[in-house]
């Protein structure tokens, strides 16, 4: 079937009663739009645990900080929508902004404590409540059976599985695997921001973070790891790094001498006019499996 795109909260409910009717489990792939390889791969990933699967698209304002990019950023809703029908993803939901935040809204979703407080949390005050925000409107608009969420977002993912459980949201939230171009740059809408120059530097980011990860895998202190990758990628061209860190894989606890136990590495750096942020799984030498 072709996709169908809706723009009110009250389609979006409508279409999903009818396939609750039929029995049919729903996956929900929540995205700002400027659709590419890495959000087709979550639709792929949603197909597999839900008969039928739901991409919004909405810029959200709430999780922009008074000094960002929330004007500029890409709004490519009719490109957006045929690779979404190219996948062969169900349903389009893009609400309006008015739509999703109608006069009179009041009501806050705020997470508490170090998953909202450190990394990109730290750099964006605010952004963590928008993204509570947003993504419980969302859960509570469509209630899918599972919603899918990319790992590149880590910390974000972190956040999201926090509020479900602590809010009860009868919801299974799913991390997608990192989609990567062909020299390891994480795939984002922002890169669109590159020059091509910028382009060519942008994949030291992940080489830094791959070398690392191997270091510290084997126990090696990583103090003098990550004092030597912020030097590498200062010298590539970033400027400025907003933090390169080591943090438990589960609680996001900063590791600061050897790693023990499952942790990742994350980094957030701008390059020109693009803010890129990356990050690797840790798994230590010590830990079998």
């Amino acid at each position: 079937m072709p996709l169908t795109t809706v723009h009110t909260v009250a389609d979006l409910r409508a279409t999903v009663a009818k396939w609750r009717a039929d029995g049919l489990r729903v996956a929900l792939v929540p995205t700002m739009g400027a659709l590419h390889d890495g959000h087709i791969s979550l639709t792929k990933l949603a197909r597999t645990h839900a008969d039928r699967v739901i991409v919004s698209v909405f810029v959200n304002p709430t999780q922009f900080g008074p000094n960002e990019d929330f004007s500029a950023y890409p709004r490519t809703l009719p490109n957006d929508q045929k690779l979404l029908d190219e996948a062969g993803v169900d349903l389009c939901f893009a609400p309006s902004v008015d739509e999703m935040y109608p006069d009179g809204f009041a009501t806050k979703v705020h997470v508490d404590g170090a998953m909202t407080n450190v990394l990109c949390g730290a750099a964006r005050p605010g952004h963590f409540d928008g993204v509570a925000q947003v993504v419980t409107k969302l859960l509570l608009q469509a209630l899918p059976d599972c919603a899918i969420f990319g790992q590149k977002d880590y910390q974000q993912l972190m956040v999201i599985h926090r509020f479900c459980a602590d809010l009860n949201i009868p919801v299974e939230v799913i991390g997608a695997d990192i989609m990567r171009e062909d020299d390891g740059l994480a795939m984002s809408s922002r890169n669109r921001y590159l020059t091509s120059r910028e382009r060519e530097i942008a994949p030291i980011l992940n080489r830094v973070l791959t070398d690392i990860t191997q270091k510290a895998a084997t126990g090696a202190n990583i103090g003098p790891l990550l004092a030597k990758g912020r030097e590498a990628i200062l010298s590539a061209g970033f400027d400025p790094i907003e933090y390169l860190e080591i943090r438990d894989a589960h609680t996001l606890d900063l590791v600061t001498q050897t790693v023990m136990k499952p942790a990742r590495i994350f980094v957030a750096a701008r390059l020109g006019k693009a803010r890129l942020i990356d990050n690797q799984a840790i798994r230590p030498a010590n830990i079998a499996g």
